[in-house]
């Protein structure tokens, strides 16, 4: 199975039109006010029509209330809610029934004690997501650092998944390898500035990806 491929925090038309055309399987549009890569509502919107029919469309939200999440899904008319914060179980499954939308959980990782709650968000989210886990107080999603992909190689996930935190097109096929992952997420390894998106990077981490020696087996 060929490796998916999310291309996160898009802020510019043009960027959009570039992860489309490098084949990218999910874009990502941030709300959330900390990040760089924060969307108004116009911005969002402008972009998501970019993407609509050609990527799907994933919008990110950290810790939403009813009132942000109702902003985004009006915005970007998403494929999927991504929830970047420290949502619990029971708010994940209370935010997907109330956006109809499918969810990725994403879940910080830095040693084997931070998956003490994937059963819940198993049952609760239709995909997860792997990142390195933030310091405190530090803004969720793109911030370039990796965890030990070895705490993924041999565990049972219940539900499709991707891996997060530090790659880019130069590491993307050892993580791939190492973790086992059946798709990948990049933000600021495709970069020139944050929130600004290298073409060049974005093909060359695409290809770097689904390159023929770390296509997976399927998942369950």
């Amino acid at each position: 199975m060929t490796v998916q491929v999310k291309i996160c925090g898009l802020t510019r038309p043009d960027d959009a039109d570039a992860v489309a055309a490098a084949g990218a399987d999910f874009a990502g549009l941030v709300f959330h006010p900390g990040s760089p890569r924060h969307l108004r509502s116009e911005q969002a919107r402008a972009i998501a029509e970019r993407l609509r029919g050609r990527v799907r469309i994933v919008a990110l939200l950290a810790n939403p209330t009813d009132a942000m999440l109702a902003e985004a899904v009006a915005a970007a008319q998403p494929d999927f809610i991504q929830l970047h914060g420290s949502e619990s179980a029971a708010r994940v499954a209370e935010l997907r029934s109330r956006s109809g939308k499918p969810v990725i959980k994403a879940m910080g990782v830095s040693d084997k004690t931070d998956f003490g709650g994937l059963s819940g968000y198993e049952t609760a989210a239709d995909m997860l997501l792997f990142d390195a886990k933030p310091s405190p107080g530090a803004t969720p999603g793109g911030r370039g650092r990796a965890f030990d992909w070895q705490l993924l190689r041999t565990r049972t996930i219940a539900k499709p998944w991707l891996l997060a935190g530090g790659l880019d097109a130069e590491n993307v096929g050892r993580a791939i390898l190492i973790s086992g992952a059946s798709g990948v997420d990049v933000s600021s390894g495709v970069e020139c500035a944050p929130g600004v998106k290298d073409h060049d990077a974005i093909r060359a981490f695409i290809a770097a990806a689904r390159a023929p020696e770390f296509a997976v087996e399927e998942r369950t």
